[in-house]
């Protein structure tokens, strides 16, 4: 849980945080400290927000020389791939949403980051969507092969737990983030919601089924990321309420997006292929419902979750901007 004093790590990624602190080129703030949405620049806040998490991921997981020289090489190399970063910046957005300093996240947005990425090595081996293209790029396993692929995917799932404990906000605030880390990774979140999806590979799902396997397989990672960000910002219960009910809707919303952009993107577009989903039977929105309502219900769910934090101040405006980019999104 650390000993009370910032590591040398956590005084870099302070001084990272300092460096790229918003102004008022990107962002107006208004006499009373806090922002003003009208003013608000997304672009700006997203590039900002990524460029921290950038080093500081690069951090989490430096190079290493030594015989397992290789191992570290595989897993940097699907990390630091790029990508929205949206699940650590939500860690980041939810923190300050609810009056934190985003300090007190850093190494749990890493964390967050570090699981995904593990999902999506894990995601793209042959025995489950047999991806060569990821970002675009070649998927983990091409460059790798399988073995390595499977191992750096460990490393960075087992890491992040490491990384999301190294912290000096209290230690109940600090388990219960890692408690609820672990649950959305683990059997009753993604691990689970990855089995229903293969195993319903060309089984008819009804909507509510579909919507039980993305909370898991997607959703979950959403939750963890907004409530870990706001608890070890300081959230109150009421708080962590609303911003439960807010990444639930988020989290869905993300991945009817993705069941559409897989039907109506370029793999250029996204970097990956595309029109897979359909190829191998999968259950998606556009398959159960259409286009059309596919893209009403993202709609729906972007309203729930701005809904959700109607009793937030200001400083969740980056949280509802989010939640529209999520859905307005083209990769």
């Amino acid at each position: 849980m650390g000993n009370g004093k910032p590591d040398q790590a956590r005084r870099a990624i302070e001084s990272e945080i300092v460096s790229h602190r918003i102004d008022g080129s990107s962002r107006d703030v208004r006499a009373n400290g806090r922002a003003d949405p009208t003013a608000f620049d997304l672009a700006s806040y997203l590039a900002e927000r990524v460029a921290i998490i950038e080093k500081a991921l690069s951090r989490a997981v430096a190079e290493r020389p030594g015989a397992d020289t290789r191992l570290f090489e595989a897993m940097r190399y699907s990390l630091l791939a790029g990508g929205k970063r949206l699940r650590p910046v939500l860690v980041l957005a939810a923190c300050e949403g609810v009056g934190g300093r985003i300090e007190a996240a850093m190494n749990f947005a890493c964390a967050i980051e570090m699981i995904h990425t593990y999902s999506l090595i894990h995601d793209d081996l042959p025995s489950m969507d047999d991806d060569d293209l990821r970002r675009g790029m070649a998927t983990n396993h091409k460059v790798y092969g399988e073995a390595v692929a499977i191992l750096a995917g460990d490393g960075l799932l087992t890491d992040a737990f490491r990384i999301a404990a190294e912290s000096d906000a209290p230690p109940s605030v600090v388990l219960g983030a890692i408690a609820d880390l672990a649950a959305a990774a683990g059997s009753s979140g993604m691990v689970a919601g990855q089995v229903i999806d293969v195993l319903g590979e060309g089984v008819s799902m009804t909507l509510d089924q579909l919507e039980h396997l993305h909370g898991k397989k997607t959703g979950a990672l959403f939750v963890a990321a907004v409530i870990g960000g706001a608890r070890l910002g300081g959230a109150s219960n009421s708080q962590l309420s609303a911003l439960d009910a807010y990444a639930r809707a988020l989290g869905l919303a993300f991945q009817v997006v993705d069941d559409l952009l897989d039907v109506q993107a370029s793999s250029e577009q996204m970097g990956k292929r595309t029109g897979k989903d359909e190829a191998r039977g999968k259950n998606t929105y556009p398959s159960i419902i259409g286009i059309e309502r596919s893209a009403e219900l993202a709609r729906q769910l972007e309203q729930r979750a701005h809904r959700a934090l109607a009793g937030f101040d200001d400083r969740a405006e980056p949280l509802r901007r989010l939640a529209s980019f999520a859905i307005e999104r083209k990769q």
